[in-house]
């Protein structure tokens, strides 16, 4: 449907008044670039689990969620939804770096959405009986004080409500009722009655005074036009809505004046080149992808002028042709596309081991949320990606192409963005929450003013595409001190071999990816620890399972060619459990070369809290064995070595740590034990037991990025020059963050 006078009114309107204010922010970011000629980035100060807002007679194990946030006038309180246990939680951030639970609002229904509007705070509450009957308030709140919320009104939306925006003079709220399908319904296809629409309030005088009117959404999309299933919404300075219809793959744009649409397309679709359609352990972005509908999900404004979409996708249709596009796209309010993200934000993604190989097949990193900021003296563009668990920052100008400033790690499954500029602040709520897996939904606070980006701390060539993920072990290179060597584990298919380059400032760069071969073909390793020979060649360790997959000791030439594969004794064999094989380090050369392997825990017969290091003679091959007496594990929680490097011949470094994250974790060390004056015995005999003595308490540094600890500290790398260099496995972003830490210790060994 077209609207030719309203689009000339609309072209007017917009033009006077965001061409000022685009020719404004474009002269203040030229006054930026030549007077600030150092970037400022934005920092993660800390991250506060969810489930420290539930009663003290409720279970900590309990699942919750934040999803969507808001913050009071001065910035000091966060709200945020909670749909698994029907309540708003509160955090007081009068300290940002120090985010303390303050309670939560219990609701008569599912919050979908919150946001604040001067003194009030607004929550969209769905009461619906059914998808056929469905229903919903708009639950208002006077937060005259922050931390104390008092109920004053509900509004009637006569439907499931989801998002809700506010103008930015106040004037208005904006509600978009979903009035979501059955997808388990005539294989969620839509149509599905009934359909949704907007709803406007006019937030003038006592909230239950306040002015409610509706504005349908039907007729306009091409996909379905009697059921829109409206999504997201945002509102321009000119107090013009942008309402997306994600389902229909559609946009609409309302004038909250007049209660009308204004003008309305298609998002459109796009090609997309070089991505990854296959789930088959290995990332490999070689596929093209034709004609994929954009299906936006969050929408927000940039510059008042254009409009800002995350295309996530969220529905197939009955020629199984699948929607989302791994990206984001800048429209301009005539349904122009001026800037496709393409794939190039999935491509950062996969720079930085973010990638989630699970979901090839599906939408990849899956852009779900978006929204705007204006910091310093810039405006900057935040896109979430619920899949690939980090948000993309762009610095944004009004008629140049964005460009990736940063990218924010979070937890698992960011949904809501919340930017707070009158403090600095940027707020991401990740809604996955799994107790027995050992991961929590968390509300993740930045911070911007930091000179530099500090994530990631280890990524792939910028001038490259290599992709990488799940570092399970590590080594330096005998000669050059800036080159670092790693695996990953059996995450993936393919094992290969990581050359990295580190530098005193900025990330470690892999510049390199060596895949292993056998007689030709390609292996499938559990790798989980490497050291390099005197000659350049290396020694690896396939951790067994206790079954169909042997512990292995695997000696490859410097190209990745597997040259032998050494097991254990038979006697040994038969007492393996899954915990085998996770480091290995190498002494000496020819006859006097030695090998040393870390198992991770206690085999069948071995005393408790006593871990083997095997000792292997190349030259005769023979195997003897050492014990290395861990600590104790906390209830619930177990030990185990998770890597092992030579100093000396003499003297070797393990990472011993527990299997717990976040809060719950208490044990991430470096400890030192010497082989002088011992002899490794034969199965059978009695183990000599090294003594072990502190280096470094990792949790500290575990700690510092103001994130969540993460549990697999797995890799160590000492340089010629006596640096110590230690990285974590992210387990393939599959039930994890994705995120990896590469953390610089200094010199630790004389």
């Amino acid at each position: 449907m077209q609207f030719p006078f309203i689009k000339s009114a609309l072209a007017l309107a917009i033009a006077v008044t965001a061409t000022g204010a685009v020719a404004s922010s474009l002269d203040k970011h030229d006054r930026a670039k030549s007077v600030h000629k150092k970037e400022t980035y934005f920092e993660r100060v800390s991250t506060f689990p969810v489930y420290q807002n539930l009663a003290p007679d409720e279970n900590t194990t309990d699942a919750t969620a934040a999803e969507i946030s808001a913050a009071s006038q001065d910035g000091k309180v966060v709200y945020y939804s909670n749909s698994p246990r029907g309540r708003i939680g509160m955090i007081d951030i009068a300290d940002p770096a120090a985010p303390v639970a303050a309670g939560f609002l219990p609701l008569a229904g599912e919050p979908t959405s919150v946001a604040v509007t001067g003194d009030y705070l607004l929550v969209a509450v769905n009461t619906s009986s059914s998808y056929t009957t469905p229903g919903g308030v708009l639950s208002v709140y006077s937060i005259d004080n922050p931390l104390q919320p008092q109920w004053v009104a509900d509004l009637d939306m006569g439907g499931q409500p989801d998002a809700i925006a506010i103008s930015p003079d106040g004037r208005y709220a904006a509600v978009v009722i979903e009035n979501e399908r059955d997808e388990d319904f005539d294989d969620g296809l839509i149509p599905q009655q009934p359909a949704g629409y907007l709803k406007i309030i006019t937030t003038k005088g006592k909230p239950s005074k306040w002015k409610v009117r509706q504005v349908e959404l039907t007729g306009y999309a091409e996909i379905a036009p009697d059921d829109p299933e409206p999504e997201y919404v945002a509102i321009s300075r000119l107090n013009i809505a942008a309402v997306s219809l994600q389902e229909n793959n559609h946009l609409i744009l309302v004038d909250l004046r007049r209660g009308m649409v204004i003008n309305e397309f298609s998002a459109g679709s796009v090609d997309l080149f070089g991505v990854d359609t296959q789930e088959n352990d290995v990332i490999e972005p070689l596929d093209n992808i034709l004609n994929r509908r954009r299906e936006p999900d969050s929408v927000a404004w940039l510059n008042d002028w254009w409009v800002v979409t995350a295309n996530e996708g969220d529905y197939e249709d009955a020629d199984g042709v699948e929607g989302g596009s791994r990206g984001f796209t800048i429209f301009s309010p005539f349904g122009h596309a001026r800037y496709e993200s393409g794939s190039s934000m999935e491509h950062d993604f996969i720079r930085i081991g973010h990638y989630p190989e699970s979901r090839s097949e599906n939408k990849g990193i899956e852009p779900e949320s978006v929204t705007t900021g204006h910091y310093g003296k810039a405006d900057y563009l935040f896109v979430g990606a619920e899949r690939g668990n980090a948000v993309a920052v762009y610095k944004v100008a009004a008629f140049a192409k964005p460009k990736l400033h940063q990218i924010l790690p979070s937890t698992i499954g960011p949904e809501g963005i919340l930017t707070i500029p009158s403090r600095n602040l940027v707020v991401v709520s990740s809604e996955e929450d799994s107790a027995d897996d050992g991961f929590r939904s968390t509300v993740s606070i930045y911070q911007y003013g930091a000179k530099a980006a500090n994530y990631p701390e280890i990524m792939s060539d910028p001038k490259q595409l290599i992709p990488w993920s799940a570092l399970s072990g590590m080594v330096a290179d005998n000669h050059r001190a800036n080159i670092l060597y790693a695996v990953p584990d059996s995450y993936y298919a393919q094992s290969r071999i990581f050359k990295v380059k580190v530098a005193k400032n900025g990330p470690a760069i892999i510049k390199e990816a060596l895949v292993l071969s056998k007689d030709g073909d390609t292996v499938d390793y559990d790798l989980e620890g490497i050291a390099q020979r005197s000659d350049g060649s290396f020694w690896l360790v396939s951790e067994g399972n206790g079954g169909s997959r042997p512990n292995l000791l695997i000696k490859t030439a410097a190209d990745g060619t597997v040259m032998e594969e050494i097991n254990l004794p038979d006697g040994v064999i038969d007492k393996q459990i899954s915990n085998g094989f996770e480091g290995v380090a190498v002494t000496g050369s020819g006859e006097n070369e030695r090998v040393l392997v870390a198992f991770q825990r206690e085999w069948k017969g071995d005393p408790e809290n006593h871990v083997r290091i095997g000792v292997y003679n190349p030259s005769n091959n023979h195997w003897g064995f050492l014990y290395y007496p861990l600590d104790v594990a906390q209830e619930d929680a177990w030990v185990g070595l998770s890597e092992l490097s030579a100093i000396d011949d003499h003297n070797f470094v393990v990472i011993e740590r527990d299997n717990q994250q976040g809060d719950k974790a208490q044990l991430k060390r470096l400890y030192r034990f010497s082989i002088d004056g011992l002899t490794p015995a034969a199965e059978g005999g009695n183990f000599p037991v090294v003594s072990k003595t502190v280096v470094h308490d990792l949790l500290p540094d575990l700690k510092a990025t103001g994130g969540w600890v993460l549990d697999k500290v797995e890799g160590t790398a000492i340089t010629k020059k006596g640096e110590v260099y230690v990285v974590t496995d992210n387990d393939g972003v599959d039930d994890s963050s994705g995120e990896t830490r590469f953390m610089h210790l200094g010199k630790l060994f004389r």
